[in-house]
């Protein structure tokens, strides 16, 4: 690590953040797996984008089948799983894009970990508040009949533990409001950070 030093490019973040047009941040979904996150995610995605602003998304799933198959879902794999999308995140936020990460993170340690690589500033967190028998009910994976089943050990809800964030910046309840309402919602609460950085 000693003989590692940082290159300094000649266009920074700033910079890009100027091209275009907005701030750059992390929109960081968490909540139990059926909980809507993934549908959020992808619709506050798709809302931004017809508003010209420029995203990218990551999802556990999608993520753990390239960067990080070789990861298992132990305590100690859970973490690292997280840490490198985290730095993934970090530097997509360097490059001028909202990242919208769509994750279950089910640690109030391990998200505040995240929070600390990212930078507090760049980070939003977003807790999609869903009883865990709706998403039982749901179980559009099959997963949590598997987990029921002894199929699939160590799933968050069942036999691991899930931490409610204690002060997310958002919290979406979502027997309460359906998907298009609850997207809508987001991006109207995104509309001041994409503006913050940008105008300093």
């Amino acid at each position: 690590m000693n003989n590692i030093i940082p290159h300094t490019f000649q266009v920074e973040r700033k910079d890009r953040n100027a091209l275009k047009g907005h701030s750059s941040f992390v929109c960081w979904f968490t909540g139990l797996s059926g909980s809507g996150k993934s549908t959020l995610a992808s619709l506050v995605e798709y809302k931004l984008h017809e508003e010209g602003v420029h995203t990218f998304s990551l999802d556990g799933d999608n993520v753990r089948g390239g960067l990080n198959n070789n990861l298992s879902f132990s305590r100690e794999d859970r973490k690292e799983n997280l840490r490198r999308i985290a730095e993934v995140a970090k530097l997509f936020v360097d490059s001028g894009e909202v990242v919208i990460a769509s994750f279950i993170s089910p640690l109030e340690s391990d998200r505040k970990y995240v929070k600390e690589i990212i930078g507090q500033e760049d980070f939003l967190e977003i807790f999609v508040d869903t009883p865990i028998e709706i998403c039982e009910a749901r179980d559009v994976k099959g997963l949590y009949k598997k987990a029921r089943a002894g199929e699939i050990k160590n799933f968050t809800g069942i036999d691991a533990p899930y931490e409610a964030p204690v002060q997310p910046d958002m919290e979406i309840r979502t027997e309460e409001a359906d998907p298009e309402t609850a997207a809508k919602n987001i991006v109207e609460f995104l509309k001041t950070k994409l503006e913050n950085h940008y105008n300093e």
